[in-house]
This record gives C-alpha cells, sequence and structure tokens, in this order.
C-alpha cells in the first residue's frame, strides 16, 4: 500500500535538505527582519530534513 501524503511530505523535506544544501555550499545569507540566521544551522537544517526525508520515504512504501 502506498501513501501519497507521506511521500509528497518526504519530496518536500528532500527539497529542504537540498536547499540548504545550496545555502552551504554559495554561503548566501537569510535575513529575516534585522536577524541573520548563523549558517551552522544549515548543517544541523540538513541532517535533520535528510532523515526526516528518508525516514518518510521508508514508510510511504510501507
Amino acid at each position: 500500500m502506498t501513501r501519497p501524503f507521506t511521500l509528497i511530505a518526504a519530496i518536500l523535506f528532500t527539497l529542504a535538505a537540498l536547499l540548504h544544501l545550496y545555502r552551504i555550499f554559495t554561503q548566501f545569507q537569510i535575513v529575516a527582519g534585522s536577524h541573520t540566521a548563523p549558517e551552522w544551522l544549515s548543517y544541523i537544517a540538513v541532517v535533520v530534513a535528510a532523515v526526516m526525508a528518508w525516514g518518510l520515504y521508508r514508510e510511504s512504501r510501507t
């Protein structure tokens, strides 16, 4: 049985991980108001988003 919404969530987390990887390699700044997100935050976000995407993908296939 496939779970389409779980697969969609896995794809979205994959895109988030790829965007953070892009930020790491290009070193562009994320600014929200007067605050700038530190680059080390993207390292954590890549790992978290990739693990979430992998887990959701596995769950969508069961």
